[in-house]
């Protein structure tokens, strides 16, 4: 029995007690709350529904709470129901009920903890979006791996989820990229505003092989070449890094097709015929304080030069035209006024607002020997994806940087990430999927197997603190997966996990699940063994849904 299954239990039977004593019964609320105590002395699970709901039905709460115990007591899944402080009621599982949850997880396999609360929502997710100027610095690879990770989660909650790429190849930042090529490739210093690193000199040698009469052309000429082959070849970095990092994308969107296809002239024409632009200082302006920004936008700047928003509104008009019901932006740090500009630019458009869904994160900082790591090997001041990567690895990188919540600033800590030690949070995880790798090949070494019918398997017999304990940690995978969906937070499916594998190491280490020397194996032993079984698909799966490997031998 499930958290949510035991909530769907207390709700069924609030509502049968409340009337039979012909009280109010719509009282109860549609979501029950079924939480584990923080003292396991108090039982498995706590509701506070009682509470929650005696004033509205005219009964003193710790009245109510007798009468749902009593109620709840009478189930054959409940062992115990008793009231607690003002009206809480404590509930303990029967062992039966309980041990269902080993024979969910070995029935579902790699769909345990999926959902169908985004079920026919159709997502777009944008995420990295980096300018094409150079390597991901370390902003952009949290996103990388928090975005991907969200993805993940969100279509193991039913929606069905494009991952996009905003590729800005448009603007003063690609030439001023242009302008780093040639200065590189003519083996001058960077232009004063331009940009410096030793990826800049790989890219210009590589141009001037594929054209090397391509500094001796005309200016505009030698600048076409420069921009079309120098941003293709740092964009095709970039993608090679990003996969290699695990982080793939349905769909690269190109800024400068929204130009150059007529599209933002024709978003432009649109607001202007809705009156939602007005010309002042001879630019147009959007009216975007109408629509609950702080103050009005430029979108075509005094020069006729289209600003950025510009092509930010076509872009969303675009996403929608593409059938997406949601339009998530997860963006950097230094955009948080972006939040009201989309919504009011969705709103200008007589689109939802609530189509448009921010997301800011915040800087990353690395540390080393207890000092700021500031200097790149290839990027001059900036650290970049590859950086980190070989420093700590993929799966050590993606996991530092979604465990912990993305609106707040990331300190790694290189040194710790080295360790193979629990003091390491994914070396803890991976560990405890390793080591129950390693405990079903002794078990297969000893002849010992689950049988395929799980009602073979007497979950019944998992009675030890331990044995529950990690069985209702088991349960709350589900729950955790919705939650995480729910407030675009896939951190928690990361502390979820570290709960997880302390929860299995606590376990075997207070009991033997394999027979020693002479002893043969017993019910208790397959039980065991189950419940194994069952911890380590449940490690497996979230590793998965934050894109980290699950090693079988470590």
């Amino acid at each position: 029995m499930t958290p949510a299954v035991l909530a769907d239990l207390v709700r069924s039977t609030a509502l049968r007690v409340l009337s039979s004593r012909e009280l109010d019964h719509t009282a109860v609320p549609e979501t029950v709350t079924v939480e584990r105590p923080r003292n396991p002395e108090h039982g498995d699970y706590a509701t506070n529904l009682a509470l929650q709901v005696a004033k509205k039905v005219g009964v003193a709460p710790r009245e109510l709470a007798g009468w749902l115990a009593e109620a709840l007591a009478q189930a054959d899944d409940v062992a115990t129901a008793e009231v607690a402080g003002p009206g809480f009621i404590n509930l303990r599982l029967a062992a039966d009920a309980q041990g269902e949850i080993v024979r969910d997880v070995l029935a579902a396999t790699t769909a345990y903890g999926t959902g169908d609360l985004l079920a026919g929502r159709k997502i777009n997710l944008e995420f990295v979006s980096a300018n094409p100027t150079g390597p991901i610095h370390l902003g952009g690879t949290r996103w990388a791996a928090v975005g991907d990770a969200l993805g993940r989660v969100l279509t193991a909650q039913g929606a069905a989820v494009t991952r996009e790429y905003y590729f800005n190849d448009a603007g003063a930042q690609i030439d001023r990229f242009v302008r780093s090529l040639i200065a590189a490739a003519k083996g001058e210093p960077a232009p004063e505003d331009g940009y410096a690193g030793a990826y800049l000199s790989d890219i210009a040698v590589e141009v001037m092989k594929s054209e090397p009469d391509a500094l001796s052309l005309p200016e505009a000429e030698r600048d076409e070449v420069f921009r079309r082959l120098g941003v293709g070849l740092m964009f095709d970095e970039i993608k090679r890094a990003l996969h290699e990092f695990g982080t793939d994308f349905d769909v690269f969107f190109h800024e400068d097709s929204l130009h150059s296809s007529g599209v933002v002239s024709e978003v432009v024409e649109d607001l202007k015929a809705k009156g939602h632009l007005y010309l002042a200082d001879g630019a147009w302006w959007l009216r975007s304080t109408e629509f609950g920004d702080d103050k009005d936008r430029v979108v075509i700047k005094s020069d006729g030069a289209p600003a950025y928003i510009a092509g930010d509104i076509a872009y969303f008009r675009d996403k929608r035209a593409r059938g997406f019901d949601l339009c998530i932006y997860m963006l950097g740090a230094d955009h948080h006024g972006y939040i009201a500009r989309l919504k009011a630019a969705a709103a200008a458009l007589d689109d939802d607002p609530d189509a448009v869904e921010v997301l800011i994160g915040q800087l990353v900082n690395l540390v080393s020997d207890g000092k700021p790591v500031r200097m790149s090997k290839r990027a001059g001041t900036v650290i970049t994806m590859e950086d980190l990567v070989d420093a700590v690895g993929v799966d050590a990188a993606r996991y530092s940087l979604v465990r912990s919540s993305a609106d707040s600033t990331l300190d790694i800590d290189l040194d710790l990430l080295r360790k193979r030690s629990n003091d390491n949070p994914v070396f803890y995880v991976q560990y405890a999927h390793a080591r129950l790798c390693s405990l079903a090949r002794n078990a297969a070494d000893l002849g010992i197997t689950v049988p395929t019918d799980s009602t073979e398997i007497a979950v019944g017999l998992l009675t030890h603190d331990r044995e529950g304990d990690l069985i209702r940690t088991i349960g709350e995978f589900g729950r955790v997966v919705r939650t995480a969906a729910e407030l675009r937070e896939p951190h928690r499916v990361a502390r979820y996990l570290e709960d997880m594998a302390s929860a299995y190491h606590k376990f075997y280490d207070s009991c033997r699940v394999l027979p020693q020397g002479d002893e043969q194996p017993t019910p208790l032993t397959v039980a065991r063994l189950a419940l194994c079984m069952a911890a380590r698909q449940v490690l497996a799966n979230g590793l998965a849904l934050l894109g980290v490997t699950a090693p079988e031998r470590m």
